[in-house]
Parts: C-alpha cells; structure tokens; sequence
C-alpha cells in the first residue's frame, strides 16, 4: 500500500519543522478574530506554534504571531495558549 504523506509545518518561535498534529494552530478569520484552532479545520489564515511553554514565551518576546498575523494580538489569545500547553504537558 502507499504512505500518506504526514503535512509538516514550522513553529513561529523556534522555526523548527513537525507534524501538523504536533503543533498547535492558531487562526485569523475574514473578521479579524485570533482564536487558538485545537480542530485543525477552521477557516482562515494560520500559524503553528509548538506544544512548549519556551516557545510561546519566546513568540510572546519576540511578537512572532503579531507579525504572522500583521495585526496586535489580544492577551485572551495567549492565555488561551498558555492553556492548552498546560493540558498537552
């Protein structure tokens, strides 16, 4: 039988590449609304950022996701992630 291929993405902190299901998507829709995607699916632009609370804190210094997303990131967005890492680890 023939493999799936498994999609890779980089992390916006680190640059390092992993499976998509390893990292965690965050999404800008047509509204502007940033939300964290935990489905993978949703409808818009996305960035991916690795399951460790160094990367989301070096993302947080160095604005990694203002800049993937060319617009200012609201707090709730970054709690939110820092939640999800807390329940990944």
């Amino acid at each position: 039988m023939k493999q799936r291929k498994i999609p890779q993405r980089k992390c916006i902190s680190c640059q390092d590449r992993d499976n998509k299901r390893e990292l965690i998507r965050i999404v800008k829709n047509k509204e502007g609304n940033i939300f964290v995607d935990l489905t993978g699916k949703a409808n818009g632009r996305g960035a991916y950022i690795c399951k460790s609370i160094e990367c989301l804190e070096k993302a947080v210094k160095t604005k990694a996701i203002n800049r993937a997303f060319k617009i200012e990131v609201p707090n709730q967005v970054y709690e939110d992630l820092r939640g999800v890492i807390d329940k990944s680890e």
